[in-house]
């Protein structure tokens, strides 16, 4: 089973995200390379998506919505998440059933 690449920090994780804002609902497809592929119905305009994005994270893994945020990547497809107060074995455990119920990335 391939799982997501991690980054441990002092504060939480951090992870790559590949977003694709205005889709038909927000979900989590699933792994797409080293990053989480994530769907939004949020417009890519005024920080919408990105907003979306972290509240869509913090639902999923169970987490507050203020530990969750975009460290980079904010204009971008490509993002850099971080989630403060989630160890690394809680997290991947956390990713490893989301992914295992997550559709296959198109």
């Amino acid at each position: 089973m391939t799982t997501l690449p991690l980054r441990a920090t002092g504060e939480g994780v951090q992870f790559a995200v590949k977003v694709v804002p205005g889709a038909a609902r927000d979900r989590i497809v699933g792994l797409l390379g080293d990053a989480l592929k994530v769907q939004v119905a949020a417009p890519p305009e005024g920080g919408k998506a990105n907003a979306r994005l972290c509240e869509l994270l913090a639902e999923a893994l169970a987490v507050p919505i203020r530990t969750v945020a975009v460290l980079s990547g904010a204009s971008n497809a490509r993002k850099v998440v971080a989630v403060q107060g989630l160890d690394h074995g809680s997290a991947q455990t956390k990713f490893a059933t989301l992914l295992a119920g997550a559709t296959r990335p198109r």
